[in-house]
């Protein structure tokens, strides 16, 4: 399988470095000749994890990606939510035909208001069966140091969501692998969500027993959400009954992709989100964030997706309707966060 990938910033970086210390060649888009001449001549990229350093013989480099997609046979897209729907649509609707997609994309496309997936299927007729999804818990950062981390891959077609997940199997990567598309993406979309809001937290002096707290009804929010809208949800603690032989739980097990990427957003000082909601709650405006950051972190826009869709939906969501609020209605984090402390239990 040859991969191409859709993006180079630090998350398409680590993925990159990941299919390379396995062996593959890669075709990857970079929109800079720049950026492309000094991966080439520095063996790393520039802008993004400068630690992970590239076997420049393995790196197909183009800043066209019909031509990255015309080479691979699978097509990771790792180009940031809010970018994703410029650059797709000015592709030929029949482009992706016989290829596979793996969304690494972590949000909502926002114009559309949709998952990856429903974006593809109604653009480009492309079918859920050929669509994958690659979860963390993951931070780029500590791809870069190979320190263990674990990814999730998703997929309705379970024999070739195995084969993919070998590709990525490393002694610094486990992976594991579950058939839950809408629930995996919908859940990475609300952790964004959440981990601005703790980061709010922590931008406004509350300690760790709140911001455990807060975290733990975030979860129990999530939850209820993916069960209001009739998601297939995998329980945190509950695992199906698997044969004697087998050394590990289910593939179907979630705590990682649900609980654990949760987790990790909202606790990591490498978390964008958790960095942007700081910030928030310090008395930043969003916009004096988003230039001191300059790099985009999706709880933004996702809030706001997320909370049209549950306009239909209707779940019971205080803690992700209020960082909404603060987000794009001009609620105060102080008192957006006086509200929320009346509803967590």
């Amino acid at each position: 399988m040859t991969f191409g990938i859709l993006g180079s910033g630090s998350w398409g970086t680590a993925l990159a470095k990941i299919l390379t210390d396995n062996g593959q060649t890669i075709y990857w888009w970079n929109r800079s000749q720049k950026s492309i001449d000094q991966i080439m001549t520095r063996h790393h990229n520039p802008q993004y994890l400068s630690t992970a350093y590239f076997n420049t013989a393995q790196l197909k480099l183009n800043t066209d990606p019909v031509e990255i997609i015309r080479h691979a046979d699978c097509i990771i897209l790792v180009i940031p939510s809010a970018y994703a729907t410029e650059t797709l649509m000015a592709l030929d609707k029949n482009i992706f035909s016989g290829k596979k997609i793996i969304s690494a994309i972590k949000g909502i496309l926002p114009e559309k208001n949709l998952l990856l997936n429903d974006f593809l299927k109604n653009e480009f007729d492309f079918p859920l069966e050929d669509y994958f999804a690659v979860l963390g818990p993951c931070h780029a950062e500590e791809i870069a140091a190979e320190k263990l981390s674990y990814l999730t891959f998703s997929g309705i077609d379970e024999v070739v969501t195995h084969e993919i997940t070998k590709y990525f199997q490393t002694d610094y990567l486990n992976t594991v692998e579950n058939d839950d598309i809408y629930g995996v993406q919908f859940a990475a979309v609300l952790k964004n969500i959440y981990a601005v809001g703790a980061g709010m937290a922590h931008g406004l002096d509350y300690g760790d027993n709140f911001l455990s707290v807060l975290i733990a009804n975030s979860a129990d929010e999530m939850a209820g959400f993916l069960k209001k809208a009739g998601i297939k949800n995998i329980e945190v603690g509950h695992v199906d009954a698997m044969p004697s032989t087998h050394d590990h739980r289910s593939n179907n097990y979630a705590a990682s992709v649900y609980l654990g990427d949760l987790l990790v957003t909202c606790y990591s000082l490498y978390s964008r989100n958790r960095t942007f909601g700081n910030m928030i709650g310090k008395g930043y405006s969003v916009k004096s964030a988003q230039l001191e950051m300059r790099m985009v972190a999706e709880g933004y826009n996702a809030s706001k997706c997320m909370y049209l869709i549950n306009q239909t939906i209707k779940a019971e969501m205080p803690i992700a309707e209020t960082v909404y609020r603060i987000l794009w209605e001009n609620v105060s984090p102080g008192e957006g966060f006086n509200k929320i402390e009346k509803t967590l239990v």
